[in-house]
């Protein structure tokens, strides 16, 4: 079965032939690949690309071993180019894959030098993949200085997820709380197939890309614990100090906070878990840690616990979570301060949480994720943080099912996650 990535594809068009370097990134086995080499490939297809103009080569292969040292790809990459002067366009998968050796001659060139090489090639268009963030977020700036482009590509969202369960809404939406939209695993023929792939992913890929990446001490028995940390704790407030004690006990090693922090920003560099920053809403400052961590995907994070704490409210403010930054937008925990009076009548300042700030251009929306919302005081409660903002931005809280969008007499708007995941007009 084919998985309609048309978004994705869509993206990818709108950057066509633009100078720069297109830069693929997410978590592995998330779908970067099927969408290069057999979407958008069909895709130029269809719009009149012959198949000689348009060179690939995936690095995770065996066969492409040879091909990880830079000069060798450069090399390789250039024979094949047509010299029609028709436009041309390089795949490359998992380009941080592309090392020099150790005792490569100098000048070292790098896979950077390679693209960059690339580029300045008249009708060449160059698209790469990676799972590293670390090598193709943060240094995109200095080594491309504006010559690259990110398309951050996530797991299925639950849009996308619809179509390819088979389901009705509600059925598909309490499935994919459980298994997530890793796209291998929402192919799987039964739940036996899918949590042996998920755990696969975790334990073979992962955890072992990151221990070998990263040259970790130890064999992976800390990084796993805090990885099953985060996965317990999704949503909540994360202090790499006080972590680190939970690591000590279970590990019976030491471990410094700092050196969890470390981990922690292991997982994040290679997409597997988002941190999201605390923003005070009257302030209109960052606050610094603790800081909230989102898993990429909640079959992930389910099967990372052997199923045992699907706590659904925890999972939908997660996919919520995700789903605002598979749509683009900026997205912080918000922090309102307020003075109330403590059971002597003394002033107290109380703080209060918004689950989400997201950022739309100069203006922003709050949202409070409410798995369910039984009762007024309940109402009350869920709602305390948005009423006292203090500005007249966009509130909305997002409860679980299927209700269309209602907005009650203090101008916040009421819908069920379902519409919410499925209509993006909702947010704007």
């Amino acid at each position: 079965m084919e998985i309609a990535r048309d978004d994705y594809v869509q993206k990818l068009d709108k950057v066509r032939g633009n100078g720069l370097v297109k830069i693929i990134t997410g978590v592995r086995r998330c779908g970067k690949s099927y969408l290069l080499f057999t979407l958008y490939r069909s895709f130029l297809r269809r719009k009149g690309v012959p198949d000689d103009h348009i060179v690939s080569v995936q690095l995770d292969d065996d066969e492409a071993v040879e091909l990880r040292d830079p000069r060798i790809l450069s090399a390789w990459i250039k024979e094949r180019l047509p010299k029609d002067g028709m436009p041309t366009y390089v795949f490359i998968d998992e380009i941080q894959m592309c090392k020099p050796d150790k005792d490569a001659p100098k000048p070292i060139v790098t896979f950077y030098d390679v693209l960059n090489s690339l580029m300045k090639k008249p009708g060449v268009d160059v698209y790469v993949t990676g799972s590293n963030s670390e090598m193709l977020s943060k240094d995109v700036a200095t080594n491309f200085r504006d010559r690259g482009v990110e398309v951050r590509v996530w797991p299925l969202g639950f849009d996308e997820y619809l179509p390819v369960s088979g389901l009705e809404k509600t059925e598909a939406w309490d499935r994919y709380l459980t298994w997530g939209g890793m796209p291998l695993c929402v192919l799987a023929r039964d739940d036996r197939g899918r949590r042996a792939y998920l755990n696969t992913l975790f334990q073979r890929i992962y955890l072992k890309d990151i221990v070998e990446r990263y040259s970790l001490a130890d064999d992976g028995t800390m990084l796993s614990t805090v990885v099953d940390i985060l996965a317990s704790d999704v949503g909540s407030l994360t202090n790499p100090q006080k972590l680190a004690g939970s690591v000590q006990a279970d590990c019976g090693v030491k471990i410094s906070g700092p050196t969890v922090a470390k981990y922690i920003g292991h997982l994040v560099d290679s997409f597997l878990y988002n941190r999201a920053e605390r923003w005070d809403v009257k302030g209109k400052r960052y606050l610094s840690y603790p800081s909230k961590y989102y898993s990429v995907d909640l079959g992930l994070r389910n099967a990372r616990l052997n199923f045992r704490q699907v706590e659904l409210s925890h999972l939908m403010e997660n996919a919520i979570y995700n789903e605002l930054l598979r749509r683009g937008y900026g997205v912080d925990v918000g922090v309102v301060e307020t003075v109330g009076k403590d059971k002597n009548g003394k002033s107290i300042k109380k703080r209060s949480e918004i689950d989400f700030v997201v950022n739309l251009g100069q203006t922003k929306v709050y949202i409070q994720s409410a798995f369910a919302i039984p009762d007024q005081a309940k109402r009350e409660q869920e709602t305390y943080s948005l009423r006292h903002s203090g500005d007249f931005f966009k509130k909305i809280v997002i409860e679980n099912g299927v209700a269309m969008p209602r907005t009650d007499a203090d101008g916040i708007v009421y819908v069920g996650v379902i519409p919410f995941l499925l209509q993006p007009e909702i947010l704007e």
